[in-house]
């Protein structure tokens, strides 16, 4: 490893390690954060700094990582199957299995009608927390999204957002990873439990 090599990842795992304690929420000022600390102004990846907080929260978790994650994604799929008309997707660390303590269930899902999707999840067992409409210009246009914000009967936090279905055609690009942004649907999720409940999805 040359030197340059060898600073990026200790400020990877510098950055990591502000992530993985809560100093820091976001991972650009993560990292900022951590190459001043280490005067420098070197940058790692976001995929090189998921890389290093995967493994800090295997070593302080451990074997409850595994039981947690497996559980989420049980949860997961209970509350796609609610939502089994409206192509749900799991995504975020509970499909790529890099959960760490603080880590929620992330779900799409394609409907025009936020309203029908609210009603159906007040009828299941979660309890919404929160609900708002999330707007973002990227390249040049509005795109707007509902998200719902619920927990489930284990004290889980859920984020369901609902997008349009002519957004489900769309291939989107994981700001981690760097990688599409695929997910797991319902079928796929189902296998994955029955097969290898802990298997890792990451590039």
């Amino acid at each position: 490893m040359n030197a340059d090599s060898d600073l990026r990842c200790r400020i990877a795992k510098e950055a990591a390690i502000l992530l993985y304690f809560g100093a820091e929420k976001e991972y650009k000022q993560a990292k900022l954060k951590a190459a001043k600390t280490l005067g420098t102004h070197f940058l790692p990846t976001n995929r090189e700094v998921a890389v290093e907080l995967d493994k800090i929260a295997e070593t302080y978790e451990k074997t409850s990582r595994k039981e947690r994650l497996i559980q989420m994604r049980k949860e997961a799929l209970q509350i796609m199957k609610i939502l089994k008309d409206y192509s749900p997707i799991l995504i975020g660390s509970v499909w790529r299995g890099t959960i760490r303590r603080v880590s929620d269930i992330d779900i799409i899902v394609y409907h025009d009608l936020e309203d029908e999707i609210l009603t159906l999840i007040k009828k299941s067992d979660l309890k919404i927390v929160k609900t708002e409409w999330n707007r973002v210009t990227k390249k040049g246009k509005m795109e707007a999204s509902f998200h719902v914000y619920a927990e489930t009967s284990s004290k889980n936090t859920t984020e369901i957002v609902v997008r349009t279905p002519d957004e489900a055609v769309r291939r989107r690009k994981c700001e981690v990873f760097g990688d599409d942004l695929i997910g797991l649907t319902v079928q796929e999720l189902e296998r994955v439990l029955e097969e290898n409940p802990a298997q890792k999805f990451t590039p």
